[in-house]
C-alpha cells in the first residue's frame, strides 16, 4: 500500500467552510486525534468545538471509518477534519478481537500520522490526542511541539492505572484473588481512592488472571496512563468538584498540569424540552416522552461497543417488564424479540440523542453500563442511576455513583458473582430506583440533582472546569513547552 497516497485529506468541500487565509496563518492551530472508537470521539470532538469557540484552529483527525461518521457533522469553521487509514479493515470488528484491535492502535497509527503531520499548515501549536495514543509524546517530542493527553475515564481509574504495580505487588498478589469469594474485601492504598472493593477493581483482577492477549491489554492500559505523565499536560474530562481526591493527589504527585475540563459531553445543545424536535429516526422515542408523567421513565442503554450475553438481555426485557415501569431502552441491531418480552410497558428502539433523553422532565432513571461520557450525562441531567458495569473501567465507576456520590444503585448486589442478574432482582432494583415515595429513591433524587447543580456551576463563568479550559488555552496560545 502507498501509505502516502493513503494518507489523503479525504474531506468533502462542505466540511469545512471557508476561511479568510489570513485569519488560518494567525490562529493557533491544535491538532486533536482521539483514540478510534465512540467513547472516545466523541469527547475529543466536543473538547475540540469549545477550544475552537476560544478562536483556535483545530485539526481533527480519525481514522477513514470514522471520517464517514462524524465528518458531515456540523461544526464551527475553525474545525477542519483528515483522516489515515484505518487500523485494521473493518474497524467493526474491535468487538470480536478487542486485544487484536487494541494492540494495532498501539502500533499501526503513528507512522500515517506523522506523515500527515508533515502536510499540515500552518505548522501545529499543540496536539490533544487521547491518552491511548502514547506514541503521541515522542512525536510531539521529535518535532517540538507540545502535547496534551486527554483521558477519557475517570480521574480515579487513571489513578488505579497509574499504580497497577502497588495493586499487584504491594499488599496482595492480586492475580490469585478468587473474585467469587474475595470480591467484598477492600483495600485502601491506591493514592487518590477512598477504599474500594476488589470486585470494583475487577478488570483489572480480571485481566491479570487471563491468557497472554488479556494480560496485553493489561500492561498497555497501565503503560499508556504512565507515557501520559511524559506530555506537558494531562486533561480530564470529568469535573473537579466529583473527583477532588483523585485530582489533588495526581496534581501533587505529577510534575505537569492537571486540567478537568469537563463534563466533554454535547451539553451546549441541550436546550428546555419544548424544543425538542424530531430532528432523527427516533422511533417516535420523544412524542412518546411528552405523554408521559413527570419522571416516570426510566432509561436503558448498555452503551455502543460491548455486547450483553442474549439470555441476560431477556432477563432485563422480562425483569423491566415486571417492574411495571415505564422504559426506554436503546438496543443495537433487531430489538424485536426483546419488545415482544417488554410488552406494552416499554419502548425499544435503535437509537435516540442519548442526552436529550436524559434531560427529558419525564425521566427519572437510567439504568447503565457505567462508561464514563454516559456517567456524566447522568449527573449533568440530574438522575439517579441503576449500574450495571461490563468492562475495564466501569466497575469502577459503579463505585464513584454507588459510594462516593451515593446518587445509585448496584442492580447485582452479590460481590463477585459472575452468574446472570435474574428477572427477579432487576425488577425489584428497578422499583427502588422508581418509587418516588419511596426513601431510598428521595435520597438518591435529592443528590442526583445536588450534583447536577455542581456539574452546572462547574462549567459556568468562573466554574472549575471554564477556568481550567482557559488555563489551558493560555498554554496553547503561549506556546507554553
Amino acid at each position: 500500500m502507498d501509505m502516502s497516497a493513503s494518507c489523503r485529506f479525504l474531506v468533502r468541500k462542505f466540511q469545512i467552510p471557508a476561511m479568510d487565509p489570513g485569519q488560518v496563518r494567525t490562529l493557533s492551530h491544535v491538532v486533536a486525534m482521539p483514540y478510534p472508537g465512540r467513547g472516545h470521539v466523541n469527547p475529543m470532538l466536543n473538547l475540540c468545538k469549545l477550544l475552537a469557540s476560544r478562536d483556535l484552529l483545530i485539526t481533527f483527525v480519525v481514522t477513514e471509518e470514522w471520517l464517514g461518521f462524524i465528518g458531515s457533522e456540523p461544526t464551527p469553521p475553525n474545525i477542519r477534519f483528515r483522516s489515515i487509514p484505518n487500523v485494521i479493515p473493518s474497524e467493526q470488528a474491535r468487538a470480536a478481537d478487542f486485544a487484536g484491535f487494541f494492540e494495532a492502535v498501539f502500533t499501526k497509527m503513528e507512522g500515517p500520522f506523522e506523515q500527515l503531520l508533515e502536510r499540515l499548515e500552518p505548522k501545529p501549536s499543540w496536539i490533544v490526542a487521547d491518552t491511548y495514543l502514547p506514541w503521541m509524546v515522542g512525536v510531539g517530542k521529535r518535532r517540538n511541539i507540545p502535547v496534551a493527553s486527554l483521558f477519557t475515564m475517570s480521574a480515579s481509574v487513571f489513578s488505579v492505572s497509574l499504580h497497577y504495580d502497588l495493586i499487584i505487588f504491594n499488599r496482595h498478589n492480586i492475580p490469585a484473588y478468587d473474585l467469587t469469594e474475595r470480591g467484598d474485601e477492600r483495600i485502601d492504598y491506591i493514592p487518590g481512592i477512598t477504599s474500594i472493593r476488589l470486585e470494583d477493581l475487577h478488570s483489572i483482577v480480571r485481566l491479570a488472571n487471563l491468557g497472554e492477549n488479556d494480560k496485553n491489554v493489561l500492561k498497555r492500559f497501565c503503560e499508556a496512563a504512565s507515557c501520559a505523565t511524559k506530555a506537558q499536560c494531562v486533561l480530564f474530562t470529568s469535573f473537579y468538584e466529583i473527583e477532588p481526591h483523585a485530582v489533588d493527589t495526581l496534581s501533587e504527585k505529577l510534575t505537569i498540569p492537571v486540567y478537568c475540563i469537563g463534563p466533554s459531553i454535547p451539553y451546549i445543545t441541550i436546550q428546555d424540552s419544548h424544543s425538542m424536535a424530531i430532528e432523527h429516526n427516533d422511533g417516535g422515542c420523544y412524542n412518546w416522552l411528552d405523554s408521559q408523567p413527570r419522571e416516570s421513565v426510566l432509561y436503558v442503554s448498555f452503551g455502543s461497543f460491548l455486547p450483553v450475553s442474549s439470555t441476560q438481555m431477556d432477563e432485563f426485557a422480562m425483569g423491566l417488564n415486571a417492574s411495571r415501569v415505564h422504559f426506554i431502552w436503546v438496543v443495537r441491531g433487531d430489538g424485536s424479540q426483546l419488545q415482544a418480552l417488554c410488552g406494552e410497558m416499554g419502548l425499544v428502539v435503535p437509537w435516540c440523542d442519548q442526552l436529550r433523553v436524559l434531560c427529558h422532565s419525564s425521566v427519572g432513571g437510567f439504568l447503565t453500563h457505567c462508561g464514563w461520557n454516559s456517567t456524566l450525562e447522568g449527573v449533568f441531567s440530574g438522575v439517579p442511576m441503576l449500574t450495571f458495569p461490563l468492562f475495564i473501567d466501569q466497575y469502577t465507576n459503579r463505585k464513584l455513583i454507588v459510594e462516593d456520590w451515593k446518587v445509585g444503585i448496584r442492580v447485582k448486589r452479590e460481590v463477585g458473582v459472575e452468574n446472570k442478574v435474574t428477572k427477579e432482582e432487576i425488577a425489584e432494583s428497578v422499583q427502588r430506583l422508581m418509587d418516588l415515595n419511596g426513601d431510598v429513591s428521595k435520597e438518591l433524587r435529592r443528590r442526583a440533582k445536588e450534583l447536577k447543580e455542581t456539574c452546572k456551576k462547574a462549567l459556568g463563568k468562573d466554574g472549575s472546569s471554564y477556568t481550567n479550559l482557559n488555563a489551558f488555552v493560555r498554554d496553547v496560545e503561549q506556546g507554553h513547552n
